[in-house]
């Protein structure tokens, strides 16, 4: 079984359209919806349909990134108890796999209504595994946290306890994997500083691609809330938060500009 593949080795049969990191910027239009799920809004079954489907894309890369770690490194590489717990995140997300099925179902959509990005299995294909872990366990995963949340309260809104319950139940296990990341970059990472520090930049760059131009954040209004308490649990410091806060804040606000300098342009 060959090592370390390329997201276009990803095994996916004619029903899913693949979209690289590089093609989606050049296409925003992207597998998860950006922004809130607003239950009053006219097209929100299909926002809500679109959602899922990117939380179901994520949770089968997320399956594949974690078998590659459990499989690409040997234990010269890893301690065997952190491929283990790479192993056991295969089935957590195996598990997902099957219930965000179940929940595109019940909400009327179907495999491959929308594209595929594969840009969290392209964070599971660096060469160091400490990157691996910033990357889809710290960044993406806690991208999971946010979402997770933000679904179990739009089920709730809606009165619909299968998809709130559901969302609940992955949302335990997301915290799971975070913390599990955050475990495993400090242990592996201790008495060397350098290759952290690298690692950490490497988790805001991931966290950079999915703060989709601004729109996660503490504020009211943010369509992305972050979900600090359970971030926190999951071992981020409150500093780490803040700066996804910050970051986001700041891209929202070069948007918000950039939006008002082409209607002074479109009125002149």
């Amino acid at each position: 079984m060959k090592k370390h593949i390329s997201p276009s080795a990803l095994a996916r049969d004619d029903r899913f359209v693949r979209q690289t990191t590089e093609q989606r910027f050049a296409d925003p239009r992207d597998s998860m919806e950006v922004g809130h799920v607003d239950p009053n809004a006219e097209d929100v079954a299909d926002r809500a349909r679109r959602r899922m489907h990117g939380i179901f894309v994520g949770e089968i890369q997320a399956l594949e990134g974690a078998g590659r770690t459990a499989f690409d490194f040997g234990t010269d590489e890893v301690p065997f108890e952190l491929k283990l717990d790479m192993a056991r995140q295969c089935w957590d997300e195996a598990r997902h796999c099957e219930i965000s099925i179940k929940l595109a179902e019940h909400m009327g959509g179907e495999l491959g209504e929308y594209v595929e990005s594969t840009t969290l299995f392209e964070a599971a294909c660096h060469n160091d595994p400490v990157f691996r872990l910033a990357g889809v366990n710290r960044a993406l995963e806690g991208l999971a946290i946010d979402v997770f949340t933000q679904m179990r309260e739009f089920g709730r809104s809606m009165g619909d306890p299968v998809l709130e319950y559901c969302e609940d139940y992955m949302l335990a296990d997301e915290v799971t994997h975070v913390k599990m990341g955050s475990k495993w970059l400090r242990a592996v990472t201790e008495g060397d500083p350098e290759r952290r520090k690298a690692a950490l930049e490497f988790q805001k760059v991931v966290d950079g691609l999915f703060n989709f131009r601004g729109q996660r954040g503490e504020e009211a209004d943010s369509p992305i809330q972050l979900a600090r308490r359970f971030r926190t649990m999951a071992g981020f410091t409150d500093t780490e938060v803040d700066e996804i806060a910050e970051q986001s804040a700041k891209e929202r606000a070069e948007v918000e500009a950039q939006r008002m300098a082409d209607a002074i342009l479109a009125d002149a």
